[in-house]
């Protein structure tokens, strides 16, 4: 018997605005075609889906989850999947990334580390919302998207209170869920996916030192099979992955405070002044000092960089 081929996983890096840490992707280039992709990937941030035509499938964790027009999707960060169209269609979707954690940090402090405790207790079954039984999430979703389209007087302030909202209702459910007993999974692509609680503690935690071999404890794997696995997944290694954390971290407290280039260096995890500017100078492209100026400019603010080692999808 041919042993089952494993799936390829691809991560997608979204940097988020550095003034309103909220992305939308919109509009007619967002149609998903009917074409299976043979690739499942991942983001670095929650995402929201808006479905607004047509129906298919969403692969979430080996699992084929029906969607429709109406529906709203719900992935937490880290979590593998893929969408295709039924035959002959083009569904149209909008989609939201944001971090909770960061764009709620001083509104509530514990509540939103439950909603992605372990990526694995998600059931994707429950990561589709339909509109008939979720008609809150469904109007507080598309009510977000049309503020931040409008950008009318006062849009973020709606949108941040539309997204409060919204997020505390999928906490709810999610809450709810998380009591069912877990499905029995893909296991090859659990074990494909191992190298995720290294990616939430990074997330978490780069600011502190972090060395490979508590990586790969993390993940129950050997220091060796743990760069390897990593390195597939991602694209770079997982030093470079927590420099490139750092760096964009550095360029949120470069473009949002007055502190000085040695204190955010500090506060982000370097130890040495001299290292941060030879890092940041080789993946933004520019000293601190300079980047910090010409990020004063309306196009930088609109827009935070991407790492050179991922892509802009």
């Amino acid at each position: 018997m041919p042993r089952k081929k494993k799936p390829v996983i691809e991560y997608r890096h979204y940097s988020l605005p550095i003034q309103f840490p909220v992305l939308l992707l919109s509009g007619d280039r967002w149609r998903i075609s009917d074409i299976k992709s043979e690739h499942l990937h991942f983001h670095n941030h929650l995402e929201i889906g808006i479905c607004y035509s047509d129906s298919g499938i969403m692969e979430i964790k080996g699992e084929a989850v029906p969607f429709k027009a109406g529906d709203i999707t719900f992935l937490p960060r880290f979590l593998p999947h893929t969408t295709y169209s039924s035959k002959d269609s083009a569904s149209l979707w909008s989609y939201l990334f944001f971090s909770p954690e960061e764009l709620f940090q001083h509104s509530f402090k514990s509540a939103y580390s439950s909603v992605e405790p372990n990526l694995w207790r998600v059931q994707g079954r429950n990561c589709v919302l339909s509109k008939e039984q979720h008609p809150k999430v469904y109007y507080l979703a598309t009510s977000i998207v049309e503020e931040l389209k409008q950008q009318r007087p006062y849009y973020q302030e709606s949108a941040y209170g539309l997204l409060q909202s919204l997020y505390i209702e999928l906490l709810r459910i999610y809450s709810a869920n998380e009591l069912l007993p877990e499905p029995e999974s893909d296991q090859s692509l659990k074990g494909e996916f191992v190298i995720s609680p290294a990616l939430e503690y990074i997330t978490k935690h780069y600011m502190t030192p972090i060395t490979i071999d508590f990586l790969a404890e993390l993940c129950h794997l050997s220091t060796t099979h743990f760069r390897r696995k990593f390195h597939e997944i991602m694209g770079t290694a997982p030093l470079d992955f927590l420099t490139s954390t750092r760096i964009e971290e550095a360029c949120k407290q470069l473009k949002s405070t007055d502190d000085s280039i040695l204190s955010i260096s500090e506060q982000v995890g370097f130890h040495s002044i001299s290292s941060f500017n030879r890092c940041f100078s080789r993946l933004m492209g520019a000293s601190p000092k300079e980047w910090r100026k010409g990020a004063q400019s309306e196009a930088q603010s609109a827009k935070a960089s991407i790492l050179e080692f991922t892509g802009w999808v």
